[in-house]
């Protein structure tokens, strides 16, 4: 661990501005839908409370555009927090100001505020430099525990921390840093990495980093098909990007030649529709011209199951098919399983596919499930992210 932390540093006394990811789904009625952002910032709240810090909490929440929107309140998360922590937490009208200054300035030793979302302001993700002196104006010391949202360079989660020292990593992102660190700076081998969802273009840095990095690497998903139309088969109507064939071609090449093994599926679940209700299993060597392939077949999962017993260190992003539906779901719920099987370390990132371990019932079995999407798959491209990089070395 690189980055100082929050266990490092006295706060007895002071104004911990801490960043936090609170961007959680709301049902229709404006109540907190799932809770396991929050929840897992929770140690990190504790530990600032029972040192006697003045806790000010910020995040973001949703995309509004240009302004404050009721819709996107964090009103709903003040109200689940405080039942999580067992009191009442303040919502503060807005996240700078001097009436949010007040409110600041006046929270008791383990006292909690929760600031407006932090989007209400265009200035936050355009990494404003006085709008990042009035957050810092906020606190003594900066915790970021936001990993979820350190890929991006906003005033909350980098320009604050010119203004505000010092700036270290809450207890959630230090787990998330030993973690993907534990796969990369120093795995346990072989290392397999799975890749699925819908486009190459979404991945194809990534699938470029990994084979540097990886023993094996399966793919699944949507994006399998444009390297299937790159190996020469036909794909139907699957999801193919033609635009990069040629370049899903010179990444086959690429692992042939670095000697890592890089495995597509060998059978598929294809139908004439998404919405159909059933398909039926064929070879990718022989999907029908009037089909499209929506889940990888059985023969599949288990030659990926193979791959992955055989693994001492385990990374997954991506779901294998369209799992959100029931009749395409059987090929990722059978490598979550199979990941949970795994012999070694096993690290999952990415809101679906740790929805699909969930929807396994094996989350608990999985070495690590990160919080983190847009930054989790930057990191494992060797990307450096911004709100990592601000934060104080050890």
């Amino acid at each position: 661990m690189a980055k100082r932390t929050v266990e490092e540093i006295d706060v007895a006394g002071r104004r911990v501005f801490l960043r936090v990811d609170f961007n959680v789904p709301l049902t229709e009625g404006g109540e907190v839908a799932e809770d396991a952002r929050i929840r897992g910032v929770l140690p990190t709240i504790e530990l600032l409370r029972k040192a006697g810090a003045r806790v000010v909490l910020a995040s973001h929440l949703g995309r509004p555009k240009g302004g404050p929107d009721p819709r996107y309140s964090l009103r709903p998360v003040a109200a689940r927090l405080s039942q999580l922590v067992g009191e009442t937490v303040a919502l503060a009208p807005d996240c700078i100001g001097s009436t949010v200054e007040t409110q600041a300035r006046a929270l008791r030793p383990g006292g909690l505020l929760l600031l407006e979302n932090l989007r209400f302001h265009p200035e936050e993700e355009k990494n404003d430099p006085a709008f990042a002196k009035a957050l810092a104006a906020l606190g003594d010391v900066y915790v970021d525990d936001a990993f979820a949202a350190a890929h991006r360079a906003h005033a909350s989660t980098e320009g604050i921390t010119r203004f505000l020292r010092p700036a270290v990593a809450g207890l959630l992102m230090k787990q998330e840093l030993e973690a993907l660190g534990r796969v990369f700076d120093a795995p346990a081998r072989p290392l397999v990495a799975i890749l699925g969802g819908a486009k190459v273009s979404d991945k194809l840095k990534l699938v470029e980093s990994l084979l540097a990095r990886v023993d094996r690497l399966l793919i699944g998903g949507g994006m399998a098909f444009t390297f299937l139309k790159a190996q020469g088969h036909e794909v139907g109507r699957s999801l193919l990007e033609s635009d990069l064939i040629p370049a899903a071609a010179r990444l086959l090449e690429t692992a042939q030649a670095r000697g890592a093994e890089l495995r597509l599926p060998v059978d598929t679940v294809v139908a004439p529709a998404v919405d159909a209700g059933a398909g039926e299993v064929v070879p990718v060597t022989a999907i029908p011209a009037d089909r499209m392939g929506l889940d990888i077949g059985p023969a599949t999962v288990a030659a990926f199951a193979a791959v992955i017993r055989e693994s001492r260190t385990v990374v997954w992003n991506g779901p294998m098919g369209v799992f959100e539906r029931a009749p395409w779901a059987a090929g990722t719920l059978g490598v979550a399983r199979a990941v949970a099987e795994a012999p070694g370390l096993t690290v999952v990132g990415g809101g679906d596919t740790v929805a699909a371990v969930e929807q396994a019932g094996v989350a608990r079995r999985i070495g690590y499930l990160s919080t983190g999407g847009g930054a989790f798959l930057e990191y494992l491209e060797g990307r450096t992210l911004p709100g990592v990089a601000a934060l104080d070395e050890r």
